[in-house]
């Protein structure tokens, strides 16, 4: 798994601070600018991270590159709806060899991951055979009418497989590409660092955390899931680890 901030607001903690400052000030955003200094920048901001005052945290936000990850954990992702995403197509993209994620349960089991890699065998020659059925019979009758064989072929590739693409199973490999602004971070974060996260998305999670803490280690610093600021929301469901993981990602 590949996790990248590619791009993220200027200054985020410079943002944050003046949006919220303007909130409770008569005087403008210049005014307000002259009289911020990281030391103040700090302080204001260690304190409105203690408040239920969030919106400011909607004007930064972080992209990132995300590769090396299942169609599980993208279906999961997109349910973040705050967000935008660009996806690697399975319509416009053939992926006649395309790669798989094996959950670790299954690659530390012999005789499961044996099976599983023959499944995905098996799916990779459905999708290369149902493909080359399919822009064979698609393509009959632009041949039929004149057009080059290899033009005919091409022309007809997208259609073929976009339904090709059915046989591909939820652990075939996909890119990412997303944009998420703080308040919505500092939510997917409390969800998919928890325990009780799927082992994918949480690993994920847990990347894009560390990453986003080196980039701003004001803003993240008690990011994690429920457990790190209170008791562990998860009630009868906890894992029971609360002071370990309070750990773990105080150090993250």
């Amino acid at each position: 798994m590949k996790v990248e901030i590619i791009a993220h607001t200027p200054n985020p903690d410079e943002v944050i601070a003046q949006a919220a400052k303007l909130c409770y000030s008569q005087v403008g955003v210049d005014e307000i600018k002259e009289t911020l200094t990281k030391e103040s920048t700090e302080k204001f901001l260690n304190m409105l991270m203690g408040f239920s005052h969030a919106s400011p945290l909607e004007h930064a936000s972080f992209t990132f590159a995300v590769e090396g990850v299942s169609r599980t954990l993208s279906h999961q992702l997109v349910r973040h709806r705050i967000a935008s995403y660009s996806q690697q197509s399975q319509r416009y993209v053939r992926l006649d060899d395309f790669e798989y994620i094996i959950p670790p349960a299954i690659e530390n089991n012999e005789e499961a991951k044996k099976v599983f890699i023959s499944a995905m065998e098996n799916d990779k020659k459905a999708y290369e055979e149902i493909t080359e059925i399919l822009i064979t019979e698609n393509a009959k009758k632009l041949i039929e009418d004149g057009l080059d064989e290899k033009k005919a072929r091409k022309k007809v590739e997208k259609e073929s497989i976009e339904d090709a693409r059915y046989v591909f199973p939820n652990a075939c490999e996909t890119k990412v590409v997303f944009t998420m602004n703080v308040r919505t971070l500092l939510h997917f974060f409390e969800l998919r660092c928890c325990n009780r996260a799927q082992w994918e998305i949480r690993e994920l999670a847990t990347k894009m955390l560390k990453e986003c803490k080196e980039i701003s280690p004001i803003l993240f610093a008690n990011a994690g899931p429920g457990c790190v600021n209170g008791p562990c929301p998860e009630g009868a469901m906890t894992c029971g680890k609360a002071k370990e993981i309070k750990e773990k990602f105080k150090n993250l």
